[in-house]
């Protein structure tokens, strides 16, 4: 009786137990890994609710099949049936941008509450046309324009600012995730990644230097593909298209509850629609997850790109008339290219302290080699960086907060050679010769960073940002003889604090209103400090400016009509120009002050929603009154111009039409108004209007794959317009000046993409 008294104690002890098993695990946002808040979660047999708290964690009674859904988030179904700590990752929905959670401004908050202008660029934006390029993706989004002289040569503006950098873009920061991409000189490069790696895009836009620091024009935030848990996933997509274009990519995922890997592999050709226009690339892109406990997780991001693009260059105004395809002689007889290799490594913690407080720190570390043969020299490049950014968030009830700094270093060493091409026989190219200058340059900024949103009540919400920049150049030159005057020096900017307003108040559950002040700066680059005797410039001064903004967030109609409308005020002070002194040869001076007056727009309206069948119509305007306040430069007085390089107004609208069938179209049409190309503002571009179009078949041959087959056509009628303008062209030895690259005419493109889930 004794032994049987204690065996039924020992399995009725087993029993209560197990029937008191808690099933926990935390809910993340599957792109960016923010923790989801107040996410429901219903048991699908007995109908029990439960919810996330704000660290995204829930405990379970029971095991079962549970539904996860959160307004702007795809809802998902789980069987949960092991009493072991589970992630959960929920997918955006497109259809509802305004209850996604966005990291812009470092605290996670619904974009609906946020007090910043943001656009989010989702996977199916992406989508709408073709890959290659990521041109036609920015220029949806209003306030931003992206012009393309081909797959290497391009330049973003965002509200005005970066439209007068002759080549390239700055003033623009650009984040991987949390690693910088905007060098210590103030240059970015975006359009070198895969498109097929990245999963949305997050743009701030106006002077926000109260979280990143030195830049006027905004931040533009590339979210890569996440690595899925608890999934192994193959997918393969093979494109071709006019002038010669082939495209393959590889993306390969494996997750199990804890460990996440995707690894994305690209391989890209074109001939170019120009002469002297060939184009090829290779990217590799890995993204891993480890979530170690239920307070700490580390994510590895890296990504290589290797890169020769040739380059046909700006061409006159007669060659643009009469034959668009050629390129700029003096490039063509030297087959002048670009060939680099970029690559980029971060590793990322995530540390929970308590329900309130975490940590996210991240290092990195980058390097560049290019080496440029164009006709006037030879430019090799090098260019290595190392860095961290550390952050401390804290939540309440009222209060949310983050304080953080971030060290960036690069060294960036280049050398120019002779280009002997002219003494060579005809169709040689490039030839290199004696070294005639060798700079190494160390560069370096801290940002000290602080920013908080008090609710004070429950539909008004106050913000207040700070960030201490703190700037220096080091320029040695290693090329010093008697005839070249040494240029080695320091310039160290003053620190520069840069304060932000903001307040956003929501007057209903579909209708908000935002209005913040904000600083921002740009440094000059090294080469604008440079005077022609080889001195450094120490009374240049950053640009600097403030942007008032009002904007609201809105919908209606059951959430079938969206419209985000926004006005700002942008104050530019002590301009940077670059003052052309010779063949590529320019310094920078401070030549003024700029007023950028826009409004920007998007309307989204789903006219039918069905099982069987789904209308969406987009629209996105925008309008510039963009002009020089004070402005006299070498003597000329340009005050009361247009500012030169942005068009007047931008229109994009689009249709995407889906079925249950599998079979989907999307046709969508831009117009562009005139853009000034001169400061004097006597010669414009003429406006124009592109109409792009894709249909396509999405198919599941079996639950595990899938087929998706497209064919697209940009630029369907045909038009003749100018992708990209060189301002302020001057023509040199008497030739005419150079200020068109002409856009690609009709041209087509088609693919296959298949997915097998293993």
């Amino acid at each position: 009786m004794k032994n049987l008294f204690f065996a039924s104690v020992f399995f009725f002890s087993l029993y209560f137990a197990h029937s008191q098993q808690v099933f926990k695990g935390k809910i993340i946002d599957s792109e960016n890994g923010t923790p989801l808040t107040n996410v429901t979660i219903k048991n699908a047999q007995n109908n029990s609710v439960y919810n996330s708290n704000n660290l995204g964690q829930f405990e379970l009674p029971s095991k079962g099949m549970y539904n996860f859904s959160k307004a702007g988030y795809h809802e998902k179904q789980i069987e949960i049936s092991k009493p072991e700590y589970i992630i959960i990752q929920l997918e955006l929905n497109p259809s509802n941008l305004n209850e996604v959670i966005v990291n812009a401004n470092h605290i996670p908050q619904k974009l609906q509450k946020a007090n910043t202008t943001i656009n989010i660029i989702t996977s199916k934006d992406i989508q709408r046309g073709n890959t290659t390029n990521v041109l036609d993706v920015l220029n949806r989004v209003p306030g931003v324009f992206m012009q393309s002289g081909s797959l290497n040569t391009n330049k973003i503006s965002i509200r005005g600012i970066g439209s007068r950098n002759l080549y390239g873009t700055s003033k623009i920061r650009a984040y991987f995730q949390d690693i910088p991409l905007t060098s210590g000189n103030g240059e970015t490069t975006i359009e070198d990644f895969e498109l097929g790696s990245i999963s949305r895009f997050e743009i701030i836009k106006g002077a926000g230097s109260s979280i990143y620091g030195a830049g006027l024009g905004g931040t533009i935030h590339l979210i890569p593909q996440n690595a899925y848990l608890n999934q192994t996933t193959a997918q393969s997509d093979i494109s071709f298209g006019s002038f010669g274009l082939m495209k393959s990519i590889l993306n390969v995922n494996h997750g199990n509850k804890k460990h996440s890997f995707r690894a994305v592999y690209s391989n890209t050709h074109s001939d170019g629609y120009r002469d002297n226009n060939n184009y090829d690339r290779q990217t590799f892109t890995i993204n891993t997850n480890h979530f170690l406990s239920n307070k700490d997780d580390i994510t590895l991001l890296g990504s290589y790109t290797d890169l020769k693009g040739f380059i046909p260059s700006s061409i006159n105004e007669n060659d643009y008339l009469n034959n668009p395809k050629t390129a700029a002689f003096t490039w063509a007889q030297s087959k002048g290219y670009e060939d680099s290799k970029r690559g980029i490594l971060g590793l990322s913690w995530n540390h929970q302290y308590n329900s309130n407080t975490k940590q996210i720190t991240s290092v990195f570390s980058s390097f560049k080699e290019a080496y440029e043969p164009r006709p006037f020299d030879i430019l090799t490049e090098n260019t290595s960086a190392i860095g961290i950014r550390s952050r401390v968030l804290g939540t309440s009830k009222k209060l949310n907060w983050t304080l953080g700094g971030e060290l960036f270093k690069d060294i960036y060493k280049s050398r120019n050679y002779e280009n002997l091409y002219q003494n060579h026989p005809e169709g040689t190219g490039s030839v290199e010769g004696d070294k005639f200058s060798d700079f190494k340059e160390k560069r370096t900024y801290y940002n000290l960073f602080f920013e908080t949103n008090y609710n004070l009540s429950e539909k008004t919400t106050f913000s207040v940002g700070l960030n201490f920049n703190k700037t220096s150049y080091n320029l040695i030159d290693r090329f010093v003889i008697d005839e070249n005057p040494d240029q080695s020096g320091s310039y160290n900017f003053k620190g520069m604090l840069s304060p932000k307003f903001g307040i956003s108040h929501v007057f209903s559950q579909n209708i908000n209103i935002y209005s913040n002040v904000s600083h921002g700066f740009s440094p000059p680059t090294t080469a604008e400090t440079l005077l022609p005797e080889g001195l450094i410039n120490t009374n240049i001064k950053p640009e600097t400016a403030w942007n008032f903004e009002v904007g609201t967030r809105s919908a209606f109609f059951n959430n079938r009509l969206q419209c985000n409308l926004a006005l700002y005020r942008l104050d530019v002070r002590d301009l940077l120009v670059p003052r052309r002194t010779g063949n590529d040869q320019f310094i920078g001076v401070n030549a003024g002050r700029t007023l950028h007056n826009g409004l920007e727009m998007v309307l989204k309206y789903q006219w039918l929603q069905s099982k069987n069948t789904s209308i969406n119509h987009y629209v996105s305007y925008t309008l510039n009154d963009f002009k020089f306040k004070e402005f006299i430069d070498d003597g000329n007085n340009f005050s009361g111009n247009k500012l030169t390089g942005v068009p007047s107004n931008l229109l994009n609208t689009g249709i995407d039409f889906d079925t249950e069938l599998g079979f989907f179209v999307t046709i969508n049409y831009q117009y562009l108004g005139r853009i000034p190309m001169t400061d004097s503002n006597t010669l414009f571009t003429d406006s124009y209007s592109l109409t792009n179009f894709k249909l396509g078949y999405k198919h599941h041959i079996n639950k595990n794959l899938k087929l998706n087959a497209y064919f697209g056509i940009n630029n369907m009628l045909d038009k003749h317009y100018a992708s990209q303008i060189l301002i302020n062209a001057i023509g040199f030895g008497g030739s005419a000046p150079r200020y068109y690259y002409p856009g690609n005419p009709v041209n087509y493109y088609t693919g296959i993409n298949i997915s097998y889930l293993f």
